[in-house]
């Protein structure tokens, strides 16, 4: 029987990702190839900020620790 699975390896056991139909203490032979993880496409803090379309106050940047601290805005601009 030949059979082609994914498993992950713990840093001591190859865990298989499904069920095995085998027999216990069943001798199989194993060819290691290794999957690449798929690489996300970095990008800037500001592009991540950009496309979370958040809404905020006008002034939410000059007067973030008052927002973040829920401090009432005691100067008048």
């Amino acid at each position: 029987m030949t059979k082609t699975l994914q498993a992950v390896f713990d840093g001591k056991v190859l865990r298989p990702d499904e069920p095995l139909e085998l027999e216990p203490n069943t001798h199989v032979r194993l060819t290691i190839e290794t999957i690449d993880s798929p690489k996300s496409e970095s990008c800037s803090f500001l592009q991540t900020a950009r496309s979370l379309s958040l809404e905020g106050p006008p002034d939410w940047s000059a007067r973030l620790e008052d927002y973040l601290y829920e401090r009432k805005n005691t100067t008048s601009e």
